[in-house]
């Protein structure tokens, strides 16, 4: 976290001493804060802040795919109504553990169109899932989990 902070006081002075204060000053000072500190990594070398950022733009990323592919089955759903939706409700055990992985996942799940995340067990082992397209319950909870929940998994552990 303190490369975080220290990455972001680059950026910053990047942008006061260009006198440019805004959103592409801030972008260019945060890539040539980044590549500084790439340059200096042996002094930090057991921080993840490196596997982290470049995690968190690889889930984002795969995460706007997800949202455009599921938008589009959502809309052909309502554009043709004979599809035929098979909604159910889905218990997923879980490998997320911290309050952090969770509710990501959970927010994740939420706002991806056609799902929806119920509640967690009260032992944090199960998150019941609402998906409006479960033909197959088992496949549901099987891509999710090998999908959604160990790209979150990967990148914040």
């Amino acid at each position: 976290m303190k490369l975080f902070a220290l990455n972001l006081l680059l950026a910053f002075s990047w942008m006061a001493v260009n006198g440019d204060f805004s959103l592409t000053g801030l972008v260019v000072g945060f890539v040539l804060g980044h590549l500084v500190l790439w340059l200096a990594k042996p002094v930090w070398p057991d921080d993840p802040y490196f596997k982290r950022l470049w995690g968190g733009v690889g889930f984002f990323f795969w995460f706007l795919k997800e949202l455009w592919v599921s938008s589009v089955k959502v809309a052909t759903s309502v554009l043709s109504p004979n599809m035929g939706n098979r909604p159910a409700v889905v218990a997923m055990p879980l490998d997320a553990k911290t309050d952090v992985e969770i509710t990501l996942l959970a927010c994740c799940i939420t706002l991806t169109p056609g799902t929806l995340s119920l509640d967690v067990s009260p032992d944090r082992s199960v998150l019941y899932i609402h998906a409006n397209f479960a033909e197959d319950p088992e496949a549901v909870k099987r891509e999710t989990k090998e999908t959604m929940e160990r790209r979150i998994l990967e990148w914040l552990r």
